[in-house]
């Protein structure tokens, strides 16, 4: 497979880019040459290696959910600039 000038101009259609002949001509080849190199991974053997989604075995690592005490509404006010009935209180973002 090769990235033809074609390809190229849609792409950069698809990106709302605007491209010189030059650029085209640039990114065709540096285009191609990125494919000739991924097709590098054709040539390795992987008949006896398993499909995987991590190069590393990954586990569920969180926590139990467990119900623990929380912070007083007091305590959590406490260093609030401006409060107002038990709620933080901050200047209006919409008029």
């Amino acid at each position: 497979m090769s990235i033809t000038l074609k390809d190229v101009e849609h792409v950069a259609n698809l990106a709302r880019l605007e491209l010189s002949a030059q650029e085209k001509e640039q990114f065709t080849g540096q285009m191609n040459a990125i494919l000739k190199y991924a097709e590098k991974l054709n040539e390795l053997n992987t008949d006896n290696v398993e499909p995987t989604s991590h190069v590393l075995p990954v586990i569920n690592v969180m926590r139990e959910d467990v119900v623990k005490p929380s912070v007083s509404v007091e305590t959590a006010l406490k260093n609030a600039p401006d409060d107002e009935d038990g709620q933080f209180k901050v200047p209006a973002v919409l008029e």
